[in-house]
């Protein structure tokens, strides 16, 4: 069964920053992309950011863009979200997944919370 393990979440103070790691299990990690999601209390499922398979090519929302990088390590089996000058409006569950034409799979998320 397809495993995707998030960490690093936690309590930081605005203008901080965060390093989510998503470790993925029992695929072919490199044949997926990449990506990460949040859903904030209240508020739908919400795309942060993505990278293509061999990590050429990243795509981000445009409320995090020259914030949040994506990237990838295929020798590890994961995929990173550096966030950096964080805000409150960041707060939410963020969410790994990875995706191609095989599935399409969730890890249970971890939880970033901003404060003032």
């Amino acid at each position: 069964q397809v495993q995707l393990v998030e960490s690093g979440g936690g309590l930081v103070q605005a203008g901080g920053s965060l390093r989510l790691s998503c470790a993925a299990s029992r695929l072919t990690f490199s044949d997926y992309a990449g990506g990460w999601f949040r859903q904030a209390p209240g508020k739908e499922r919400e795309f942060v950011a993505t990278i293509t398979s061999t990590g050429g090519s990243r795509y981000y929302a445009d409320s995090v863009k020259g914030r949040f990088t994506i990237s990838r390590d295929n020798a590890k089996n994961t995929v990173y979200l550096q966030m950096n000058s964080l805000k409150l409006e960041d707060t939410a569950v963020y969410y790994c997944n990875c995706l191609n034409y095989r599935g399409d799979y969730w890890g249970q998320g971890t939880q970033v919370t901003v404060s003032k």
